[in-house]
């Protein structure tokens, strides 16, 4: 069950992650533990991790992933965040790690988010391209907090970035919490024993200068023959999969070549934090020989001067500022001789030696992961953000709006392109897999083309259309002679039985009006017209809902063909069936059509405002409001809508069910909010929308998003553990008719002309 933890502290992180081998997968994994351990149990962590180029295996805390080069899950991605609840994202940025123009895809989604942001910024570029400086920029633009680890970054941030000081942030890079150690027993433990140890460790690449450290041995050999070169880890996966091998391949010739084969044992792997451990604690001393100043953070040489390792870098700008004053020894970049001397003269001052890794390890007690993760805490604690839905119906503000939406999931046909092949879209799903021993209906087919109808008028898109074709082409073939409808349809294109249904007939003909109202060409809407009073001539047995679908395409109809009285004359007796229903079921306290509130119930009140407002009959519009205000009062409570349950119902007399809830009643309440705002004029139906939409994104009775960001596909309802997992076509098409409901109301007229019309 997905229920909402109270009063956590809800922070999603940006990032690689573990089992991802890099350095900030790493890092952002440390960051969690000991963020959530400073928390004292209030932090609850998801990660939306970046994938790598091969998919990945991760824990339970990774809730989302992001394929670097796709720009739409990114954007899917900030849609998650939207809904999820969070009070907070933290962002792990290094530019590689995102697509687009100098990783310019992740500004996309932390431009679209609603809470607030820190970044944590690995990389600084001191003379970036424009574009680089483009995309760092609007990372500032858009966070609320920038997190650098070391002085220079501040700086840099100031004076090339133009980012205010208060917005800058300095938390140093976390290490381990480790005692000082004594490095002979752990040279024992891994085969060093009597060795004088110099190690270098992370992921390979030529930006690491392992070349310089090699050609140093000769000269410190013969200072001390027992000296060993540890190199220590598996090559960058980037490199491997671009270059394989070629750089360790080089730096083993280099070895043979120098006749150090015995000063020199490559670790060809990526090892586990405590085998890390283990060889920093064996190790005397701790090389960087990087090739480039414009590094402005190394985990690795943090870790080993934390931990009070003698360390010999090349002046790149993390190592300046680490080990001033002493904590370790500066040489020049590309330079072996230099390198050679600083070991040298190690060996020979063991008091220098001693003070040295002295130094380190007490400005190490600093930077250890529980003062990290208690910084970043203190910082969450100071900017987090209520966690309240991206949704929100703002009418107070802005009281001559109908609806302003904060920000919407981006509308994307995945899931109907998953469920629909050149037939039709097929009824059921399998998690997200179509089942194909179910067949196809025309029920779902007539609405799958009623949500592309409203789609292609809302966007232009090419899919809609071509969607839209497919599902007319379906109603099409499933025509009957007489003029109604097939219902089921197998997979190998056989109409099954029950071979007719009156109610699939009357979902066709309310499609049909849509189409007829919103077609992209005069001939789609010259032919559905055509189908549509062929439909309504033949035989029909419609139920109560079905004449309610029946009314809804003959309004469509009406709008274009206003003076076609057999028509009008047709949406009155449909009208009045519901009327008769209504007169033998309501009471005082029962004001509706039926001795039960069952499935679709909204269909019915919203059928006759939209026939009152045709056929301008005040009984209709009166029953439809007494009607709606009862649904309203027994399906919304003060903060969230809970409507009733397939499992039990709602008898009048009885008690409501209130699972499994079905998606199709939320799009019915919907049309029906705005039906009743239609005919009334009366803002709370508006605001009632916000309510209805959210329900499919955890705004509901157990606190569970039915929408999947990730499938854009929408689950088949809500249960009391949970919600069901397949993504079948009715609720599917039940949420996009709920999002074009409010998509279509932030484009209408505002509310005081609506009232006045």
């Amino acid at each position: 069950m997905n229920h909402k933890k109270l009063g956590a502290k809800r922070i999603t992180f940006i990032s690689s992650f573990v089992p991802r081998q890099c350095g900030i997968a790493t890092f952002a994994a440390d960051l969690i533990a000991h963020t959530a351990k400073a928390s004292s149990g209030e932090l609850v962590a998801e990660v939306i991790a970046m994938e790598a180029a091969d998919h990945l295996s991760y824990g339970d805390e990774v809730k989302y992933t992001i394929r670097r080069d796709q720009k739409k899950d990114y954007l899917a991605a900030a849609d998650y965040i939207n809904y999820s609840g969070d009070n907070l994202v933290s962002l792990q940025h290094e530019y590689g790690l995102f697509g687009g123009e100098a990783g310019s895809y992740i500004c996309e989604l932390i431009e679209r988010i609603a809470v607030p942001v820190v970044t944590t910024l690995h990389t600084l570029l001191e003379k970036p391209e424009a574009s680089y400086r483009d995309t760092l920029i609007r990372i500032a633009d858009a966070s609320t907090k920038l997190v650098v680890m070391s002085r220079r970054g501040v700086s840099m941030l100031r004076e090339i970035y133009g980012v205010s000081a208060d917005k800058i942030e300095m938390i140093p890079h976390g290490i381990p919490d480790l005692p000082f150690e004594d490095p002979e027993p752990y040279k024992k433990s891994l085969g060093f024993a009597d060795r004088k140890i110099f190690l270098t460790f992370g992921l390979l690449g030529r930006n690491k200068g392992i070349e310089w450290g090699i050609r140093a041995l000769p000269e410190i050999v013969k200072r001390d023959p027992s000296i060993l070169y540890l190199v220590l880890g598996a090559t960058h996966p980037d490199v491997k999969r671009y270059d394989g091998e070629e750089y360790r391949l080089s730096l083993q010739r280099l070895v043979r070549d120098l006749g150090v084969e015995r000063h020199v044992v490559f670790i060809n792997r990526f090892v586990t934090d405590d085998e890390l451990y283990r060889f920093l604690n064996a190790s005397d001393y701790y090389l960087t020989p990087y090739l480039h100043k414009e590094q402005l953070i190394s985990g690795t040489l943090a870790f080993a001067m934390g931990m009070g390792k003698a360390v010999i870098s090349t002046p790149y700008w993390h190592a300046e500022e680490l080990l001033a004053d002493g904590r370790g020894c500066l040489v020049p970049f590309q330079d072996h001789k230099a390198i050679a001397a600083a070991i040298v003269g190690l060996l020979d001052d063991p008091a220098a030696y001693n003070a040295m890794r002295r130094r380190a390890f007490e400005f190490g007690r600093s930077m250890t992961w529980t003062r990290i993760g208690e910084a970043y805490w203190r910082l969450s604690r100071r900017l987090e953000s209520p966690a309240t839905p991206a949704v929100a119906l703002d009418l107070e503000a802005a009281p001559t709006k109908r609806v302003t939406v904060k920000e919407l999931p981006e509308l994307r046909l995945d899931h109907f392109l998953r469920m629909s092949d050149d037939i039709g879209i097929l009824q059921h799903a399998r998690h997200t897999i179509p089942d194909r021993s179910r067949g196809y209906c025309t029920d779902d087919n007539a609405r799958a083309l009623e949500v592309m109808v409203r789609c292609h008028h809302q966007h232009q898109d090419r899919e809609s259309l071509r969607l839209m074709e497919i599902y007319f082409a379906f109603l099409l073939h499933a025509r009957k002679s007489d003029g109604s409808f097939h219902n089921f349809m197998s997979y190998e294109r056989r109409f099954i039985a029950p071979v007719q249904s009156d109610d699939a007939t009357a979902r066709a003909i309310g499609a049909l009006g849509t189409l007829i109202a919103y077609s992209p060409r005069p001939s789609l809407a010259d032919l559905a017209r055509e189908v549509l009073l062929h439909a309504i001539a033949a035989e029909n047995n419609f139920s109560m809902r079905g004449r309610a679908y029946e009314i809804f395409g003959l309004a469509d109809y009406i709008r274009g063909f206003p003076d076609d009285v057999h028509v009008r004359r047709e949406m009155g007796k449909a009208a009045d069936y519901l009327m008769q229903g209504y007169r033998q079921y309501a009471t005082a306290d029962w004001p509706w059509f039926e001795d039960r509130l069952s499935y679709d119930n909204a269909v019915l009140p919203s059928a006759l405002f939209v026939a009152s407002q045709t056929l301008q009959n005040k009984t209709y519009r009166e029953t439809a409001i007494d009607a709606c205000r009862f649904l309203i009062k027994v399906t919304f409570t003060d903060s969230h809508f809970s409507f009733v349950g397939c499992h039990g119902w709602y008898p009048k007399g009885g008690e409501k069910a209130h699972f499994d809830q079905q998606p199709i009643e939320a799009a019915s309440t919907m049309r029906l909010l705005r039906e009743a705002f239609a005919s009334t004029g009366d803002p709370s139906f508006i605001k009632l929308m916000s309510k209805a939409f959210s329900w499919f994104l955890g705004d509901n009775d157990i606190g569970a998003a039915l929408f999947d960001f990730r499938s854009r596909g929408c689950h088949d309802g809500l249960t009391p553990d949970g919600v069901n997992l397949n993504q079948g076509a009715e609720s599917l098409i039940s949420y996009m008719l709920t999002y074009l409901s409010i998509e279509e109301e932030q484009s209408a007229v505002p509310v005081v002309e609506a009232a006045n019309v």
